[in-house]
């Protein structure tokens, strides 16, 4: 039993970063009316947390070359608890989307190590084994979330959503320096400074523009600011990649058309499947008037048909091309965030489960061979970026969905009786959502036909310890 105990503290902390990407959804009308907050706040707190994982994970991988995964990890367990308990007392929008950016940074730290423990820690058959279930953990946590969030933001309060992190993070701190072992360290390791601020200037004016101009109207001067800003500091990230003897995403590996189409369908698998859940849940609580918990279990359906799917047919689906599997997946996707667009005005919580359902079969056909496909096109030395590059693609398609949706949401919906401009601006979200999903799809599905590189979703080949995630 002793030998699970790193197994164990790595699927707590996953587990509990993971889930907090989903658990504030149910949480959002309880959170917008204690704080006072309208829609561009909550898109803060959702965003704050997506975003600093996006920009850093990269770069906490690095330094967790340098310095060692373990007290990497550890740093990020201990920053992730303190920043949980930051949220749970937030007294205003600003300090809690303040608080959700610092979780990030502590999710990131973690994310970019557990797998690189898991690795140094077992091997054989037992490396196996844990890969599994950490990944089945992982899995789970979305479906958890929303039913925890319910559950919490019911019985006690939304600030429970975050305390209830507190015992995890002093659990998984104390199994982890107890059950991992010394990390190597490699004090040569380059960490790409410059690199990291750049996307992540690129990354939060690119949100911050799209959101002001939702509220503001895209006119408005500090939206374009913004956005210009943000095209800037992307052309300086690439400059700065391309010149950079230790960059955080070496750019010749996007000149194979597979790893392209990997990270076009990450971040449209986020972008598409789960960007419209905070609207959902808006619609769910303040005009079906459901309690958190209701509105938690009526969002499961997704993630329950996702898991049954990959868990049924993922073995099935092992030697299917990544274009039928991944792109068809992604256009599957699309299909069911279009399918939402059923709900009006007399609709109850059901109208929303042919749109899941589909949603749900598309995750659960692309999400197992998403990491798998991306890492068989790049040379196995690059595994371990390209395995990070994968996951920041996936939080920065969510923040960015998230993002657009609210802003498309706030323009439908202008000018309208409260009810109407609800439902319209849902509904345009969600064909947006769709939209966006066939198209990444039919792009995917182009690049992986054209790729000479991409294999059909074979076992990944062993990762860069520090990088997977």
């Amino acid at each position: 039993m002793r030998k699970w105990l790193p197994l164990l503290a790595a699927c707590l902390g996953s587990f509990m970063l993971l889930i907090d990407v989903t658990i504030v959804n149910v949480a959002l009308p309880d959170i917008a009316a204690d704080l006072g907050t309208g829609l561009s706040g909550l898109q803060w707190v959702i965003d704050g947390y997506a975003l600093a994982l996006a920009a850093l994970l990269l770069m906490l991988g690095s330094l967790a070359d340098r310095f060692g995964a373990k007290p990497t990890y550890l740093i990020g367990l201990a920053l992730f608890a303190a920043a949980s308990l930051g949220c749970g007392v937030a007294g205003s929008a600003g300090v809690l989307v303040a608080a959700r950016a610092a979780q990030g940074i502590g999710g990131a730290a973690m994310l970019a190590t557990t797998l690189s423990l898991l690795h140094a820690t077992y091997t054989g058959r037992d490396r196996g084994i844990a890969f599994s279930a950490w990944g089945a953990v992982s899995g789970a946590a979305a479906g958890v979330g929303v039913v925890l969030g319910g559950v919490l933001t019911d019985l006690l309060s939304w600030r429970w959503i975050f305390f209830v992190n507190l015992p995890i993070a002093v659990v998984a701190i104390i199994l982890s320096a107890m059950a991992f072992g010394p990390s190597p360290r490699r004090a040569d390791r380059r960490v790409d400074f410059a690199g990291m601020l750049s996307f992540t200037l690129a990354a939060t004016a690119a949100t911050y523009g799209i959101i002001r101009a939702g509220e503001h109207g895209w006119g408005d001067r500090g939206a374009a600011v913004a956005l210009i800003g943000g095209a800037l500091a992307l052309v300086t990230f690439i400059v700065i990649e391309s010149r950079s003897a230790a960059p955080m995403l070496p750019l010749p590996l996007l000149r194979g058309a597979g790893f392209t189409a990997t990270l076009i369908a990450a971040a449209g698998m986020s972008f598409a499947a789960f960007s419209s859940s905070p609207l959902l849940s808006l619609w769910l609580q303040q005009y079906l008037h459901l309690s958190p918990l209701r509105a938690g279990l009526s969002m499961l359906p997704l993630s329950v048909c996702a898991f049954l799917v990959s868990g049924v047919f993922g073995r099935l689906l092992h030697d299917v091309a990544p274009k039928w599997t991944i792109g068809g997946g992604l256009t599957l996707i699309g299909a069911g965030s279009a399918l939402l667009t059923i709900i009006d005005t007399g609709s109850s919580w059901a109208a929303t489960i042919p749109g899941y359902l589909v949603i749900g079969v598309g995750v659960g056909v692309m999400a197992p061979p998403l990491v798998a496909v991306g890492l068989a096109a790049v040379p196995p030395h690059q595994s371990g970026t390209a395995a990070g590059a994968i996951n920041t693609a996936r939080q920065l398609g969510l923040a960015l969905g998230v993002a657009v949706l609210g802003t498309v949401f706030r323009n439908a919906g202008s000018g309208k009786t409260p009810t109407h401009g609800f439902i319209d601006g849902l509904n345009s979200a969600t064909i947006t959502a769709g939209v966006i999903g066939i198209l990444a799809g039919t792009l995917v599905f182009t690049l992986y036909s054209r790729s000479d590189r991409t294999t059909p979703a074979a076992p990944a080949p062993t990762p860069e310890p520090a990088h997977l995630a």
